[in-house]
């Protein structure tokens, strides 16, 4: 599985896209998810499908200190090496 940060976040965009009903391109990964309106049942949901597929824990606060899916990408790649 390619673990790259285009990756992480192209995989979330298109993830947060089927649930919003909303094309792939309206999902700007540097703007923030309330900017996106992800609301926390979004944001859980984005959580868990995230810790399933790349196989890391991430704390609910993870969402709220890295607000964009730039900063989650960052923050995954930065755990999944930790875990090495």
């Amino acid at each position: 599985m390619d673990t790259t940060k285009d990756a992480i976040v192209g995989w979330c965009r298109e993830y947060l896209a089927d649930l919003l009903g909303t094309p792939v391109a309206a999902i700007d990964p540097a703007a923030d998810f309330d900017r996106l309106g992800i609301d926390s049942a979004v944001a859980v949901s984005l959580l868990m499908a995230v810790e399933e597929r790349y196989g890391v824990d991430l704390p609910p606060e993870a969402l709220f200190e890295n607000p964009n899916l730039d900063a989650v990408a960052d923050y995954l790649r930065a755990r999944s090496a930790a875990r090495r």
